[in-house]
């Protein structure tokens, strides 16, 4: 067992969201849309935020501006675009809030599934994304 200054040290990490991925999105990510390519294939970016604003993009928990936000996403964060919903208005992404992991849709998924992980997923508005490949 960890001494109790660990413990609460860990305790506060996970309060305050240090150190840890988002929750997961209550409306699942889905990857593996077609046999043959990818089972996600394109990249984009935050980009049109407004700087005098909050200048953050909420990752959502689900298409809808009033879902509970997971994550504040800051502008020029890269993401991968997986699904869409709201005719287009939403994209389904990945990110892995570290930079460090990859986050496994390089290769087709036979099936079209939810995403679980390793990367953080979640719910973006589309109109402050653009398309850096795919």
């Amino acid at each position: 067992m960890l001494p109790m200054p660990a413990r609460l040290t860990l305790l506060a990490a996970a309060l305050l969201g240090i150190g840890a991925a988002p929750p997961a999105p209550e409306v699942p990510v889905i990857i593996g849309r077609y046999a043959d390519l990818d089972a996600c294939s394109t990249v984009v970016r935050v980009a049109g935020l407004d700087p005098r604003g909050d200048n953050y993009l909420s990752l959502r928990s689900r298409p809808s501006p009033k879902a509970r936000e997971l994550a504040r996403l800051r502008p020029g964060q890269w993401l991968i675009a997986c699904d869409d919903r709201g005719g287009g208005q939403w994209l389904g992404v990945l990110y892995d809030p570290t930079g460090k992991a990859d986050c496994g849709t390089g290769s087709p998924v036979a099936r079209r599934q939810p995403y679980r992980g390793p990367c953080a997923s979640g719910w973006v508005a589309r109109r402050f994304t653009e398309v850096i490949a795919g």
